[in-house]
This record gives structure tokens, sequence and C-alpha cells, in this order.
């Protein structure tokens, strides 16, 4: 065989060793809609707690889902992260409606920390629950979503749940690449791994991330993630350090969010976390930018530039590439056809790291949310 047909048969190998993993694991992460609403006579008090920057376009209708939660004995807190919209405005009138809601609004950023971290220590630190629950500003819940997690979660005994949600955007092409986006996740953190002692490998959702407040003081909280970007996966990995029991749950009927609205907040909305994901490290990044482009890219264009042999095992590497996507679908309430633009998802995917890790590298750091975070303050914070 010619070289470009042994790349072919690797491309092929490797694929098809992912597929099964992911496909496997897929189908050992339990979803939400198969657990229970119904607890005990005697709950855990839970703390529900929402870090919230410029949130005014959405702010409403997702405190107002977590105010019509069903959960007998919760509160909620949110910490207005410096706001110069209405988000602050809007708590104070919805705070004024109900008991349960608690507004706290910061006005500085100590040094040493991103604001969306410090705001969920700080709600953690005033916090009384036996669980908290961290989730996001544009989260909305259904109603007994919160019951059939902590259902859950004492259940299986343990002390980290990362519940998965749905993603909606305004477009056919980023709803593809929101799809798209769940198999980069899967290969890269490998989610049905995070229940297993002996792996590294974790994971962590900013839309639900629940611990228990006990692990959560054990290793630190917030406080030991407080420059990190992907803080919500971030905690899933010190929790799991730690030697506490963590798992991952399908949310996606009662759970969703709008992920991104325009490809503009796509690719700036991902200039935080793109290269801190791969721990700021050069190789890394470039093996996964090499990856894709000649694992995923190259298989669809080589199909019409390829010919014989080698044109034979790109196509069959291209069905098993949307078979793969089709399944992670399936699981993430999003649609099969979507496969059509998984190439073009990928060379979006490839650019965005590309852009994110040499803005990192030339600015030295991220601009994020109004405040500058130099490279070598958040390279000191690797966990």
């Amino acid at each position: 065989m010619t070289p470009l047909a042994w790349l072919a048969l690797v491309t092929f190998i490797v694929w098809f060793i992912f597929a099964i993993d992911i496909m496997y694991g897929n189908r050992t992460i339990r979803a939400l809609r198969d657990v229970t609403p119904e607890l005990p006579n005697v709950v855990p008090p839970v703390s529900v707690i929402v870090a919230a920057r410029n949130e005014s376009r959405n702010i409403r209708s997702a405190i107002q889902s977590l105010l019509s939660l069903n959960y007998p004995d919760y509160e909620l807190i949110v910490v207005d992260d410096r706001s110069d919209d209405d988000t602050g405005s809007i708590l104070d009138e919805m705070d004024k409606h109900d008991s349960r809601l608690r507004v706290i609004h910061l006005s500085d950023l100590p040094s040493g920390w991103l604001g969306k971290n410090h705001a969920l220590w700080r709600g953690a630190s005033e916090s009384n629950g036996e669980i908290l629950l961290f989730t996001d500003a544009d989260i909305i819940m259904e109603p007994t979503v919160l019951s059939r997690a902590v259902h859950f979660f004492l259940e299986r005994e343990i002390h980290h749940l990362a519940v998965s949600p749905s993603m909606t955007m305004p477009t056919t092409f980023l709803q593809m690449f929101g799809a798209s986006f769940i198999i980069f996740f899967s290969i890269f953190a490998r989610p049905w791994k995070a229940r297993d002692p002996k792996s590294s490998y974790h994971t962590g959702i900013g839309a639900f991330n629940m611990v228990s407040r006990d692990a959560y003081k054990a290793v630190g909280g917030h406080e030991a993630i407080r420059l990190r970007p992907d803080d919500d996966i971030k905690l899933g990995k010190i929790i799991k350090k730690g030697g506490f029991r963590s798992d991952v749950a399908y949310g996606p009927d009662f759970l969703s969010v709008e992920w991104y609205s325009s490809l503009g907040e796509v690719i700036r909305g991902l200039e935080k976390n793109a290269f801190s994901g791969c721990d700021y490290r050069i190789s890394l990044a470039l093996f996964g930018v090499i990856f894709h482009l000649l694992a995923t890219i190259w298989p669809y264009l080589a199909i019409f530039l390829t010919c014989g042999i080698t044109r034979s095992i790109y196509i069959f590497t291209v069905l098993l590439l949307t078979v793969l996507f089709a399944d992670c679908a399936t699981f993430h309430a999003s649609k099969r056809w979507y496969a059509v633009g998984f190439p073009l998802s990928t060379l979006l995917f490839v650019w965005i790291l590309l852009r994110t890790m040499v803005l990192n590298l030339s600015q030295g750091g991220i601009q994020w949310r109004g405040t500058f975070y130099s490279l070598k303050e958040l390279k000191g914070n690797r966990v």
C-alpha cells in the first residue's frame, strides 16, 4: 500500500477505537429521566449558587426557573459580579418577591481571582446547604431536576455530580457546532470514566455542578482553582484527586442553555478556556490541531481527492464518524443529521484553538469580562 493508504488505515483504526470507547461510554451514563424525583422524608438542604455578570438578557427566566424547583429544602444565592447592565436591578426586583432568593452584589475583584470563580466562592461561603449546586446564570431548569439529582446523589453515595444540559443556538450551523463539541469533549475528557477511582479522567459541567459541602471544603473549593478559566472541569478534578466520588448524568430533558447566540460569541467565548483546557501547553494544543486536520477534516476531502483502496478506507472512516456523531446526538437531545456539518464544525474548532493559543501567547494572557489576566499568573494555578 502507498503511504497515503497507510495513513487512511491508521486513521480508520484510531476512529474505530474512539467510536467503540465513546459509544460504550455513552451507554454507561445514566439519564436523569430514569431517576425518580421522589425523596425521603428528611432531605439534605441544598444551596443553589449562581454567578452572574451582565446577564440581563436571560437572568429573569433563568432565576424564575430556579425558584420553580419542587425540591422541599433549598436556598438560592445569586452573586452579581460587578455587572454594568440591568442584571443587578432585575435581581433586586425578584428578591423582593421570594424569600428563598438572596442576592449578593460585588463591586470589586480581589487580586489573584477570576471573577466567576470568586463569585461562586463568595456565594458558597455565605450558603447553608449540605449540598452545593453551582450553575450558570443562563440555565433554564425543569422543576423536578434538583429532586432527581439529589436522589441520584444519595443513591450512588457520591460527593460530586455533573449533569449535561441541552444546548440551543439560533442557527443550524451553530447547533451543528454544539453537537460536534460534545464529541471533542468526549475524546478529551471521557466523562464516563469520572466515576472510576482508578482513572485520572474527571469531569465537571458549568450548567450543573453539584458537590457535598464537606468535599468542597476539604479540597479548598474555588479558592484552589481561583485562576482556572475551566473552573467547572477543574472542580471535578480536585474533588476526585481529593479521594471523593464523582459521577455524571445526562439531563437534556431537564436543563437547557442558549450556549452562544452568534458565531462571534462562540469564537470570543471560547477564548478564555480553549488554551487553558490544554493546560497552556503549546505541544498539546498543536497536537489537537494536527489530529483534527488529519483525522477529522482530511477524510472528507480525501473521498474526492484520492482513489482506489485509499478512497474506500476514507469512505468507511466518514461513515464511522457519521455513526459516532448520530450516536452522541441521541444522548444529548440533538439532531442526528447535524452530522453533515461535522467537518466544518471541526474546522471552526481548530481555528478557535489556534486563534486562542496565539492570542494568549501574543497578549501574554487573556482579557475576560473587563479584566486582564496574565499568562504567568494563570499558569501558576495549574491543578
